[in-house]
């Protein structure tokens, strides 16, 4: 949701239903991300959580990143625009740990990797729970090592970037049912489920499989209090096939697949965020003028079971069918 989708408005909006709102703070500088924070406190007195994403992993093979953007440059010269500088940066990990310590939300979860015990001390002293998302059971194993208190099991099914700690060809991706069996053999802490669930259906089967909670993030991408693009709605209102990239970031997430996705996958190589930063122009040129080929249209694999309805309809609507189902 970090990007655009993700607003305090719409983090408020869920809050107020009665569900646990999360404001994404990757992609914001740490000012920017305090600011939205404090719009946040103004909508609502209710708990809410904020998403920091966790660097990893060193900077890609200038001469890889290099290649990619030469096979991108006849895409952005058609569109009249320059690609961005690929560089190599941390998202102000250790200044919106720092803001999130002075002024802590109820949770602070972690994707991409788990924080330093340090990291996870200083804001349990602070009041603030901490989350990390795990996609596997070894990263389960290292997340609760370092003290975190619950883990949301990202299922293969989610729609955007991967939480894996190490993204890798090699890498297994599992389905959220195997990993609701799988941690819980590993570790023992509360899991939140997430991946592909947009039903009260949904929640009720992964709270019978062990989860505490459920996660959901396309759901609401369609709510009018998200920050979601025009063209990106339409994507996810239909019912076109998603699928697994590195095309757009250089990491692995999942999107609704369109032509830059289709041509450019097979080549887009490991180098994030250089290649988010690559292709940043291109793909806000998309969103002003609506070429839905050229941006990422993140969305999970059940994305045409969203609806455009106000964020407190769509909760009460997911609760109803929850305590139904169950």
């Amino acid at each position: 949701m970090a990007g655009g989708p993700s607003t305090p408005g719409l983090a408020a909006a869920v809050c107020e239903a009665g569900g646990l709102g999360f404001l994404a703070a990757g992609y914001r500088s740490a000012e920017d991300l305090g600011e939205e924070v404090a719009a946040l406190r103004e909508q609502t007195s209710r708990p809410f959580g904020v998403n920091v994403f966790v660097p990893s992993g060193g900077p890609a093979d200038p001469e890889v990143v290099a290649a990619y953007a030469r096979r991108l440059t006849p895409l952005a010269e058609k569109a009249g625009v320059d690609l961005g500088e690929p560089r190599f940066e941390d998202d102000e990990f250790g200044a919106k740990c720092s803001a999130l310590i002075e002024d802590p939300p109820a949770v602070v979860s972690f994707t991409f990797g788990c924080p330093e015990e340090g990291f996870v001390h200083d804001l349990h002293g602070a009041g603030a729970e901490v989350w990390v998302t795990v996609t596997d059971p070894e990263e389960a194993a290292i997340a609760a090592q370092a003290g975190v208190d619950a883990l949301v099991v990202q299922g293969a099914e989610a729609g955007g970037h991967r939480g894996s700690f190490v993204d890798s060809p090699e890498r297994v991706e599992y389905g959220l049912l195997a990993l609701l069996q799988l941690v819980p053999a590993e570790v023992e802490l509360p899991l939140i489920a997430s991946g592909g669930i947009a039903t009260g259906a949904g929640i009720a089967a992964v709270l019978a499989a062990g989860a505490v909670a459920a996660q959901l993030g396309t759901a609401f991408m369609l709510c009018p209090e998200a920050g979601t693009s025009k063209a990106h709605r339409e994507a996810i209102a239909s019912t076109r096939p998603t699928g697994l990239t590195r095309a757009f970031s250089g990491r692995l997430a999942r999107g609704i697949v369109n032509r830059l996705q289709r041509e450019h996958s097979d080549f887009a190589p490991l180098a994030y965020p250089q290649v988010h930063h690559l292709t940043s122009p291109l793909r806000a040129h998309g969103r002003k003028v609506g070429e839905e080929g050229l941006i990422n249209l993140w969305a999970g694999e059940a994305h045409a079971l969203a609806e455009a309805r106000p964020a407190a309809e769509v909760v009460a609507r997911i609760d109803r069918e929850a305590r139904e189902a169950l």
